[in-house]
């Protein structure tokens, strides 16, 4: 199952098939397949502009976002004793704070989860996110990060084995039952995260945040330039879509 996962990751990754598709042409050059060089050399520098502005990205991140919006304020739900803030990328080191530390993703999603809990009555931390061995769990950071934040350890349970949402998922079941919560992730994660628990017969709020969007997809001479970014938020979004495509399939 992870070769499969390992597989749809590399699949998600636009500049990692460009290159791929780079050096297949130039093996079929050296064979002397030369309309099959040419074809995969147009093939992988398409799909690497493509994969790299942010036009792009945002296109594909947009419909994953605006499925679910964020947890208002005023909005509260009553009788919710738990908010699973899920796992994202931890990589502490000595003399770097644990802001540091987290990614981008896990450091906005463990502040919401602590933000939305101090607005709850009785309700514990749920800190989700593990890792390969050799690899600190995120986990241990959201643990970390909420103590720093003055969030009592006691109010906080630690998840630090899933590796990825399925697992996180079973995990979930195993401390909440049947009872409802706030789920916190990324905007672009949570149409999986909240098929993945739906079929589990699990009973999440979703409290979107870490928008990648800041407004309208607009056309701009600047988000047609190949960027950093732009790569990312492709990767972001055709992950997600192979994901829901695997859970739509039952091989999630």
């Amino acid at each position: 199952m992870f070769a499969l996962k390992n597989l749809i990751g590399t699949l998600a990754m636009p500049l990692a098939v460009a290159m791929l598709m780079a050096l297949a042409a130039v093996l079929c050059r050296i064979a002397g397949w030369r309309r099959c060089a040419l074809g995969l050399i147009i093939a992988a520098g398409t799909i690497g502009y493509l994969g790299s502005v942010s036009i792009v990205g945002d296109a594909l991140l947009a419909p994953l976002e605006r499925q679910y919006p964020a947890l208002a304020e005023g909005a509260m739900p009553e009788g919710v004793h738990f908010v699973l803030v899920l796992g994202s990328g931890y990589a502490p080191r000595d003399g770097v704070p644990v802001t540091a530390a987290l990614d981008e993703d896990g450091l906005v999603r463990i502040v919401e989860g602590v933000s939305i809990l101090r607005r709850l009555k009785d309700a514990r931390l749920i800190a989700s996110g593990g890792a390969p061995p050799g690899i600190t769990p995120s986990a241990l950071g959201y643990a970390k990060l909420a103590v720093q934040l003055g969030i009592d350890p006691k109010s906080l349970i630690i998840l630090d084995t899933p590796r990825d949402t399925q697992q996180e998922v079973r995990a979930t079941a195993g401390v909440v039952g049947e009872e409802p919560f706030i789920m916190v992730t990324s905007a672009y994660h949570m149409p999986r995260a909240m098929r993945l628990m739906h079929a589990a017969g699990l009973h999440p709020i979703p409290a979107a945040t870490g928008y990648a969007l800041r407004g309208p997809v607009r056309l701009d001479w600047r988000r047609l330039v190949p960027n950093g970014s732009g790569a990312r938020k492709t990767e972001h979004a055709l992950h997600e879509f192979l994901g829901l495509i695997a859970i739509r399939l039952g091989v999630a």
